[in-house]
């Protein structure tokens, strides 16, 4: 088994069918688990537009129930006849791995660069510090612009894609033989884990059957929420 830092997480957010209100909603995701990490203390870094990293004592070990499909029920801010339209987004929460744990072949790894763009200062606007990194046997794609320098940036984009190569291996296990409790921990991406439902205020988690109050989730207290899920998945809990 690699050696996982319960300290690191990786989020990656990716929208799901219903066209802009779906990337509004990954972007609400995303500022709620930049919320929650400020108000605990973690640090977040963001790695691309819908990347980020999260840094913090126990961060990987809290937030990584939070992997699952998350669908919404609200009225979009583009909709002119107040109609509830119901969306989703997909979360996945990826670990640190180690280059010991996950061993990866010089060739099968293509790498370009290109400016970064956006905020950071002249550098980062005029020199080629971002790279975007093609993995040729999964076809595993994505862009890193992160830090200052395009050295910095590579390995922040290899951290990523073995911690991607992981997923996909648990991903495979899960699927094959996981129990409930591996589900609670390691949803697979296209499992509905959570409803979110405006109108009435309401988080419902499908996994544990229990429902959260909206309003104070989105602003980032996710303390009890994910308690919930800790204690669900812990030895000593009762299996289904």
């Amino acid at each position: 088994m690699p050696t996982v830092n319960p300290d690191i997480a990786i989020l990656e957010f990716r929208p799901g069918p219903g066209g802009d209100e779906s990337y509004l909603w990954m972007d609400d995701l995303m500022k709620m688990y930049t919320r929650y990490a400020g108000k605990v203390g973690w640090k977040v870094n963001i790695i691309d537009g819908n990347i980020i990293k999260i840094s913090g004592v126990g961060a990987y070990d809290q937030l990584k129930w939070e992997t699952g499909t998350h669908r919404v029920q609200r009225v979009p801010i583009t909709e002119k006849r107040g109609r509830i339209q119901t969306s989703t987004a997909a979360v996945v929460v990826l670990p640190q791995i180690t280059s010991h744990d996950i061993v990866l072949n010089p060739e099968d790894v293509e790498m370009t660069a290109s400016r970064a763009g956006g905020n950071g200062g002249q550098n980062v606007n005029k020199v080629s510090t971002a790279v975007r990194i093609l993995h040729r046997p999964t076809g595993l794609t994505f862009s890193v612009r992160q830090e200052r320098s395009q050295e910095q940036n590579r390995m922040v984009a290899m951290d990523l894609l073995r911690a991607k190569l992981w997923q996909m291996e648990e991903d495979k296990r899960i699927a094959a033989n996981g129990s409930n409790r591996d589900k609670v921990g390691l949803a697979m991406r296209s499992d509905k884990i959570r409803s979110y439902n405006y109108p009435r205020n309401q988080i419902k988690d499908h996994r544990i059957n229990k429902d959260f109050n909206l309003a104070k989730c989105l602003d980032g207290d996710l303390t009890d929420l994910l308690l919930e899920l800790t204690v669900l998945s812990s030895p000593e809990a009762p299996t289904n």
